[in-house]
């Protein structure tokens, strides 16, 4: 229908053209009318009063008082969508003059019915019913049917927003029974629409949802794009109601989509705007501010004052988020102004809430809460029961700060009840949270556990069932991990050690874990994909390597050694370093970087013996001491698993001793995913190898080459190639494209080349084929998401590249490249955490691949390789053999004894 409409619009363009030339007063009114009802339609309200003010001043010069009355009606409707519903009800009482003077009744009803959606708009629910009423006996009188089926709707709507869901249902019902009478598929359609909204407020989601679809069937048949959109936006906005992201993203895409297509700008505004909303709250920040600056503009531009509102508010929370607190408070005065201005008191109370927010985050807690209070006053007199319990929860943090814990816990359960009773599973999680963290610093341990363990398991839940994109699923996790952080801390002080073992494992790398299961077909993705406390405590007593699990907490540093005899062995140790609030575990990390950076080591002597030398390792000391000093006693053996969290995910574990042989992993389940993975799953033969890509065609802004050439790489990938009997890709065949073709079927992945500080991505030759001085980042960079898109059959990966183990930090461990070979099906993973040496590194490979020629496992050949640099005269400094962090699996590789020999 859209696409009729802008036909439409350019066939009475030429007909205003016409009759301008021709000076044909009567066409140039008709003209300027049907544009005005086009744009109307369009939403493009602005450019239909243009119009319409056009025609009624023809109207009006000619004496036409019927036509001055269809105008003065349309721009009503114009202007009360523009949110002046004053203006509106000034334009609808002309025409509702002028229609009982010249004796339409059918036109005065009509004229009451906008009234109605006039007053509605100013919230004058129970004036907007006496107009909809007497709209309804006109309808009724004159025999108008549709009129009267619409009267009914408005009722309907009337009664909504007084929640009187039930009354509203029964009206709609009237209006669709009807509609169908009459034959009328758009009103059928506009009436299950309503009924959608009705159960969704009932939050009866999936009644909502039943409604929309039959909506969504009526608009595809009469073929309305306009009316899809909006179809797939409600059925976007029910989902997000649902807890369920990753759907309530697909429609509001689709409902973008659509609008774009078919010029729909509130549609556009719409869709951006909702989809800002949910990566706000799945704590994907700057997806969020560029969605709802989209829905921003879009608002301004359509003189959409409710809607621009909306996106200073989402803006204020992002930023908020992120801790720009005058950027955040600047939006969210600019939203109460406007919620003030067009009469929307939910809207208001939300403003008052964010803005004693950032109060609260200022320090300013008696200023919060005089505005949470304003808030749930404002919510308690619009009966706005969700705003209540947004009003409480804000209230019982300000008493928590205040010390005030007992009427802190009356407010958060005021909060958790009325989360309960309207059915929002994330406002309960959050919740228990805060009732936890209240019982917590009361020194109630039990209700604090409990809290916690409902808290959990409802993110645990809304987590499993409803995302399914990978990073969305960690920047949920790691948006709501201090309620998992919380969990175990709370078992650790109640002595149950080992249970809180599990509690910090089912923290850890979820996401991957889903992805690991998926990939090695082991189950689909669903709730019960998350692993219960009982498959955790298995997999912790038949632990057959020796295995250290970190959990850090301000100062201190939990322990748990798993492999030995019986249950897991509990340690706890503190690490004085930095100030009361600052992050111990990172100044310990930077320190030992520090000692790693400006320490160069001497030769060893040939003479020297096996033992560690005191010089070697007297830069790692400090984290030797935190980590492995107060389970010393326990380190028998000579291999060695950590699973590390926080800041120590980006620790030099391989380079910490000499005598042990150490590899990482995300989490104790993945690792058990990994290393149980179907034998035929992984190949047995094949490699691709890539080294020194050419990269001349990637420049600065000034044309300068920003990497320069790997000499060393190219002769590191030679060597490796001449081992393996495998012809290497390099220089201008090192291209993306070339790698992503070759690295699904192979058993050994080695890439030398330049990595991006930040992420650890990998530069890689542009197609040569591409024709510009500038390459597109998607043509030469390879990412993390380029690497989870295919399905690797590897056992082992080697990323001779530089900050290859870096990323962010999250309850994911390192969120890197490293991850993304495991998350993609990788057994093994090689990478380095800093800047390396070209040629040190070389002669690293060098050693490593004749160890794993020899028949040695990856972590023999990693320890011996790390050994060979350090004994060597121009490579002891631990900044060329230090960096090497070896994780998941410990595989060996099958190579060709003879051509190593030659080598």
């Amino acid at each position: 229908m859209a696409e009729r409409i802008l036909q439409d619009i350019a066939e009475q363009n030429k007909r205003l053209t016409k009759a301008q030339i021709n000076k044909n007063t009567e066409e140039k009114a008709e003209a300027y009318y049907n544009l005005g009802r086009a744009y109307c339609f369009l939403e493009d309200f602005h450019r239909a009063i243009e119009y319409l003010k056009q025609y009624l001043s023809i109207a009006e010069e000619v004496g036409d008082r019927a036509g001055a009355g269809r105008a003065y009606c349309q721009l009503g409707c114009a202007y009360n969508s523009l949110g002046d519903s004053q203006r509106a009800i000034e334009y609808h009482n002309q025409h509702l003059r002028i229609a009982k003077e010249v004796g339409d009744r059918a036109g005065e009803g009509r004229a009451y019915g906008n009234l109605g959606l006039a007053y509605h708009s100013l919230e004058e629910f129970q004036r907007a019913i006496e107009y909809h009423n007497q709209h309804l006996r006109i309808a009724k009188e004159v025999d108008d049917r549709a009129g009267e089926g619409r009267a009914y709707g408005n009722l309907g709507l009337a009664y909504h927003s007084l929640e009187e869901f039930q009354r509203a249902i029964e009206y709609h019902n009237q209006h669709l029974r009807i509609a169908k009478e009459v034959g009328d598929r758009v009103c059928q359609g506009k009436a299950y629409s309503n009924l959608g909204a009705t159960y969704h407020s009932l939050n009866e989601f999936q009644s909502a949802i039943e409604y929309t679809n039959k909506y969504l069937i009526i608009a595809k048949e009469v073929g309305d794009r306009v009316e899809e959109g909006n179809a797939y936006e409600i059925l976007g906005l029910a989902y997000r109601s649902l807890n369920e992201f990753q759907r309530a993203i697909e429609y509001n895409n689709r409902c973008l989509i659509i609008a774009k297509e078919v010029g729909h700008r509130a549609g556009q505004g719409k869709g951006y705007g909702n989809l800002g909303n949910i990566y706000l709250v799945l704590g994907e920040y700057q997806r969020a501010i560029e969605y709802t600056n989209k829905c921003l503009i879009i608002s301004k531009e359509d003189g959409n004052r409710a809607r621009e509102g909306i996106a200073y508010a989402n803006l204020g929370v992002t930023y908020h988020n992120l801790q720009e607190f005058p950027r955040a408070m600047e939006c969210h005065k600019k939203h109460l102004r406007i919620a003030e201005e067009v009469g929307d008191r939910k809207e208001k109370g939300h403003a008052y809430l964010n803005i004693g927010d950032v109060h609260q985050s200022l320090g300013d807690v008696l200023r919060a809460m005089e505005y949470y209070k304003q808030s749930l006053s404002n919510a308690e007199e619009i009966s706005d029961r969700d705003g209540q319990g947004h009003a409480y929860c804000r209230l019982g943090s300000c008493y928590r700060e205040l010390h005030d814990l007992k009427e802190a816990i009356e407010c958060y359960k005021q909060h958790l009840r009325i989360s309960e009773e309207i059915g929002d599973r994330m406002a309960e999680a959050c919740a228990h949270s805060s009732l936890g963290r209240s019982f917590l610093y009361s020194d109630s341990l039990n209700e604090a556990l409990e809290h916690f363990r409902c808290s959990v398991k409802l993110y645990d839940t809304i987590r499993a069932s409803s995302i399914s994109e990978d990073q969305l699923k960690i920047s949920f996790r790691t948006k709501h991990q201090f309620a998992y952080t919380h969990l175990w801390q709370v078992l650790v002080m109640l002595e149950r050690n080992d249970e809180a073992l599990y509690a910090a494992e089912r923290g850890r790398a979820q996401a991957l874990l889903d992805a690991l299961k998926v990939t090695y077909g082991l189950t689909s993705l669903s709730p019960r994909s998350i692993e219960s406390e009982e498959e955790v405590r298995n997999i912790s007593r038949k632990t057959t390597v020796l295995t250290v699990f970190l959990a850090l907490h301000l100062k201190t540093i939990n322990i748990w050694v798993l492999g030995k005899e019986g249950n897991p062995i509990f340690r706890q140790a503190e690490i004085e370093i930095g100030r009361k609030h600052e992050d111990s575990f990172t100044l310990l990390l930077d320190t030992v970087l520090k000692n790693i950076d400006s320490t160069h080591l001497s030769t060893r002597d040939d003479n020297q013996t096996s033992e560690p030398s005191q010089e070697s390792t007297d830069f790692l000391q400090p984290l030797y001491d935190a980590v492995l000093g107060p389970i010393e006693d326990l380190l028998d053996g000579d291999e060695l698993i950590v699973v590390p969290d926080g800041a120590l995910s980006k620790a030099p574990w391989a380079a910490l001793s000499e005598t042990l042989r150490i590899r990482t992993a995300p989490s104790l389940t993945s690792l058990k995913v990994i290393t149980d993975s179907p034998i035929e799953y992984h190949s047995k033969s094949g490699a691709l190898l890539v080294g020194d890509p050419c990269l001349k065609k990637i420049t600065d802004k000034r044309g300068n080459p920003i990497y320069g050439p790997l000499k060393y790489a190219k002769m590191e990938v030679e060597m490796i190639g001449e081992i393996l009997k495998s012809q290497p890709l390099t220089g201008e065949d090192a291209t993306k494209e070339a790698v992503l073709q070759r690295i699904k079927s192979v058993s050994l992945v080695h890439i030398a080349a330049n990595g991006r500080p930040e992420t650890g991505e990998i530069v890689l030759a542009p197609d040569p084929r591409w024709e510009s001085d500038t390459p597109r980042e998607e043509d030469c960079i390879l990412k993390m998401s380029d690497i989870q898109a295919v399905k690797l059959r590897a056992r082992l990966v080697v990323l001779s590249c530089p900050y290859s183990g870096q990323g962010e930090v999250s309850s994911e461990g390192v969120v890197g490249m490293a991850r993304a070979f495991l998350f993609a099906g990788a057994r093994s993973v090689l990478a380095a955490l800093w800047a390396i040496d070209d040629e040190a590194t070389m002669v690293f490979m060098k050693s490593f691949y004749q160890q794993l020629g020899s028949g040695e496992s990856a972590s023999v050949a990693l320890q011996r390789a790390m050994k060979c640099l350090r004994d060597s005269q121009d490579y002891s400094a631990p900044k060329y053999w230090a960096p090497f962090v070896l994780m998941g699996d410990d595989v060996k590789i099958e190579l060709e004894k003879e051509s190593l020999r030659k080598s």
